[in-house]
């Protein structure tokens, strides 16, 4: 049957209360934002954007350490970014080296378990560090001493899974501090048919999606790349963000969205995307004009634009940056009076006639940052921008 992911407030709600742990967690959905009103405003809090999202840290969908008296401004900051369920917690302050995995999926032979002693929003990239078991097959002994836990909590977990039709539930930052269990974030997926028998213990209304109300910009890019043979890709982030990325290629995407986080300004990243796969110049300039919308609309007191990319393997240079120059010139006075300036990394086939006619046209605008080729490190594009949103 489907995996449907349940909200968070809803998993750690049934989970705290079959572990018999107390659970001071309130959601805050459809506008409501009175249950904020009842809290303790000795402590401070955390604001989580509660959609079923991955990496909400990364994408700066999570707000930590929030007192009482700014709980408000903290989910109408998240509700401009488009989300509309959200989960706030008391703040728990520990050492990140205190960060533990725990995930159990149903499998073909059984209850798949891992764990790692390094846990956090790095797990992903430690995959050395996860030991896996298989229920039945394992010891269960085995499991919790691996984990620094009690046979109990590995017990009580799995029968959760069983009681409540749960397919997937994961368990990441976990945090084990003498007889405390801290489950920070808790991520659940359930088998739909099984709602039938869980008695209203979760429903369909608890069922969410990571969708969020989409910009015009976002819903004309999901069109344009349904209807090329090129991809396209737009995700709003923070509409009044400082850093623009006009990205190029899935690899090296990536690793520039995560740069601007390992810097440490995941907040002022305003978009996520990319073109790829060869698109023309009226494609290129088509997203990128979308792209500016946003930049110019943002209140941003400094804007920076980054244009970059890995080194393409047939993407012509000079016909998408042909269309970028053109999308540019048509906000370029804009551009100067807000004091934007274009930072562009990017490597291929013609990239020396693509950079050049790059740089000259930014010159000639009074828009140039920098211009580099793949002799630039890749992420170092990161930090020529952020100094300049910076000065």
């Amino acid at each position: 049957m489907a995996r449907k992911t349940i909200s968070e407030f809803k998993a750690k709600s049934l989970l705290f209360e079959y572990l018999s742990l107390p659970y001071q967690g309130i959601e805050i959905k459809n506008n409501d934002l009175s249950p904020i009103q009842a809290l303790e405003p000795s402590i401070t809090y955390v604001v989580k954007v509660d959609q079923g999202i991955k990496k909400r840290f990364k994408l700066g969908l999570i707000t930590l350490d929030v007192s009482k008296d700014n709980l408000v401004q903290a989910v109408e900051l998240l509700m401009k970014k488009g989300f509309s369920r959200f989960i706030i917690e008391p703040f728990k302050k520990y050492a990140a080296t205190e960060e533990k995995y725990l995930s159990l999926q149903r499998v073909r032979n059984g209850m798949q378990v891992a764990i790692s002693t390094r846990g956090g929003v790095d797990v992903e990239e430690q995959r050395d560090s996860l030991i896996e078991f298989i229920i039945p097959g394992n010891n269960l002994d085995e499991i919790a001493s691996a984990l620094g836990v009690s046979l109990e909590f590995i017990k009580k977990t799995v029968e959760f899974m069983d009681d409540y039709y749960i397919s997937f539930l994961e368990i990441n930052p976990f945090v084990i501090k003498g007889d405390e269990i801290f489950i920070l974030d808790l991520a659940v997926e359930v088998d739909s048919a099984g709602e039938f028998f869980v008695k209203s213990s979760w429903n369909s209304d608890d069922i969410v999606s990571s969708e969020k109300n989409k910009t015009k910009e976002e819903v004309s890019i999901d069109k344009l790349s349904s209807e090329s043979q090129a991809s396209f890709k737009l995700d709003v982030l923070n509409k009044d963000g400082s850093i623009f990325m006009l990205l190029s290629g899935g690899g090296a995407s990536i690793v520039l969205a995560d740069e601007v986080f390992n810097q440490g300004k995941g907040r002022e990243l305003a978009n996520y995307g990319e073109y790829s796969g060869n698109p023309n110049t009226e494609e290129t300039y088509y997203y990128t004009q979308q792209l500016l919308r946003l930049l110019v609309q943002s209140a941003a007191k400094k804007k920076a634009l980054i244009i970059a990319g890995g080194v393409a393997n047939f993407t012509d240079i000079r016909v998408t940056f042909k269309g970028i120059i053109q999308a540019i010139t048509e906000v370029s006075e804009l551009l100067r009076e807000q004091g934007v300036k274009v930072f562009v990394r990017r490597g291929g086939p013609y990239e020396k006639e693509g950079l050049s006619m790059m740089e000259n046209f930014l010159k000639t605008q009074h828009l140039l940052g920098t211009v580099s080729g793949p002799e630039l490190v890749l992420t170092d594009i990161v930090a020529h921008a952020l100094r300049e949103v910076e000065s």
